[in-house]
């Protein structure tokens, strides 16, 4: 991905930090804090490996022994608010740090790059379902509780970027069977695989099926790149990136992405 389309990412979450910890604080959440601190570091960190220096230093967390009296049911300490609204502060300045970065960039407007579009079509995916929990007068929504309803919210997000998007494409065999891939952008050539984790599908099921998944779209005449969605909410996956590293690459017949969000 170029160094535009990870910035991109990198506001996204952002922002869905500083949404995620303002939220969080007015509903008095309190033991999330130390969570929200890990985040706002990664994040920092990843600004600064791709050469951006926020001018902040990364927030510091509180020994693991200590958290127990913190992290209770209770009004909240004045620790615990203070820790939100360092978090909330500094995620704020470095969402406009990246904000004017991108705009120096000067990017065109008309580029067009259907694999940064999944991408962060992906990143807010798990901001759009938290969203869609919080109705009016509790009118009904999609809850997304199972693969079906992660692949029915994303063929929605799909419009707002694709007009031609075929679900349920047949894969060839392999190994003596064929498949049904999930989406294919044939204007494109692209693939769109989802998985949603559960109770007995972690990181090692999950790696698993993706090899298979490979094999057979790899050969199918209208895919020169595979984008695979995991979606993670309970955190399934230990070590998310390392996965990612593991399953994804690049080359002029097929290109694999792997996606695994929150």
């Amino acid at each position: 991905m170029s160094k535009t389309g990870e910035l991109r990412l990198l506001l996204v979450d952002t922002e869905a930090l500083e949404r995620s910890a303002t939220d969080d604080l007015q509903r008095g959440v309190w033991g999330s804090w130390p969570r929200l601190v890990e985040e706002f570091n990664s994040l920092n960190g990843r600004a600064l490996a791709l050469g951006i220096d926020s001018g902040m230093d990364p927030i510091e967390r509180v020994p693991d022994k200590h958290l127990g009296y913190m992290t209770g049911v209770g009004a909240g300490t004045a620790h615990e608010k203070a820790k939100f609204s360092e978090v909330i502060s500094k995620a704020h300045r470095l969402k406009q740090r990246l904000e004017i970065e991108l705009d120096q960039m000067s990017v065109p407007k008309a580029a067009y790059d259907p694999i940064e579009r999944l991408s962060l079509l992906c990143a807010r995916f798990h901001t759009v379902v938290v969203q869609l929990r919080h109705r009016h007068e509790g009118r009904q929504t999609l809850d997304v509780s199972d693969e079906y309803d992660v692949q029915d919210l994303l063929h929605a997000l799909l419009k707002l970027f694709f007009d031609d998007i075929r679900p349920e494409e047949w894969t060839p065999s392999y190994a003596g069977q064929s498949s049904r891939m999930d989406f294919l952008l044939k204007q494109d050539r692209v693939v769109i695989e989802t998985k949603k984790t559960r109770p007995g599908l972690g990181a090692k099921e999950v790696g698993n099926q993706l090899i298979l998944d490979i094999e057979h779209y790899k050969k199918h005449p209208d895919c020169g790149h595979l984008v695979c969605f995991v979606y993670d909410p309970d955190n399934r996956v230990a070590n998310p990136r390392g996965l990612e590293n593991d399953l994804s690459r690049s080359s002029e017949d097929f290109s694999v992405t792997v996606l695994i969000r929150p």
